[in-house]
């Protein structure tokens, strides 16, 4: 399984099978990225000056995995600011992915019409099984204050760069905020090898990047 698999269990609701986050896709590709670097296929170039930090595929080292092998050779043709990185590589990944899970019998598919009108595909749960165990391993970081390993640290920080740490756990035992403080503290990267911590630094930077620019875009329409 991939942490963006991972991470895509944990924000569909399992009954609607629609998503918790409208910023999902960003974070799918932040994970995409962050596993590339993690297998050594993929090297963030630090920014220098004017030029932003850059996602950089490494020759030789194209992985096995279909979804990762896709990815890098999108790098592999071009190396890519790390922003652009992030967001290239999340574009009609959600519905990649679910595909790939319903395959394996975790998540269902579910064509509808909204008002007998709208198409739309939705990925409700088959089998929760392992959702329930990544879910577990994350309570006991989050929560009881284990450390993270190379999968629940860069998957715990994906989700607090879309701010749902702290939806997909029970938080009555420490409160939200100690949580959500707890998944910032994780999201720093302090236990990560180098160049792991580099590419979570470069998803959570446009992460909120993104965040505030749709949510400033949101308020002006409003008003």
């Amino acid at each position: 399984m991939l942490i963006a698999e991972d991470l895509l269990l944990l924000v569909l609701d399992d009954e609607k099978g629609t998503l918790a986050s409208s910023w999902v896709q960003q974070a799918l590709g932040g994970a995409i990225l962050t596993e590339l670097v993690m297998t050594g296929s993929v090297q963030i170039v630090p920014k220098s000056g004017l030029n932003p930090a850059k996602a950089m595929a490494l020759p030789g080292r194209r992985p096995d995995e279909p979804i990762l092998a896709a990815a890098y050779d999108v790098l592999a043709a071009k190396p890519l600011a790390a922003k652009n990185a992030v967001t290239n590589l999340g574009k009609g990944l959600h519905e990649a992915l679910a595909a790939r899970l319903c395959d394996r019998n975790i998540l269902k598919r579910r064509d509808e019409r909204i008002l007998g009108l709208f198409p739309r595909t939705t990925w409700p749960a088959a089998d929760s099984t392992h959702e329930n165990a990544v879910r577990g391993h994350l309570v006991a970081v989050l929560v009881q204050g284990a450390a993270p390993d190379a999968r629940t640290g860069p998957l715990i920080a994906l989700l607090s760069s879309i701010d749902l740490a702290h939806k997909v756990v029970d938080t009555r035992a420490v409160g939200a905020g100690a949580v959500k403080k707890r998944a910032k503290e994780i999201a720093r990267g302090d236990w990560a090898a180098k160049g792991v911590k580099d590419a979570m630094d470069e998803v959570t930077a446009v992460m909120t990047a993104v965040m505030v620019a749709t949510t400033a875009a949101t308020t002006t329409a409003a008003i």
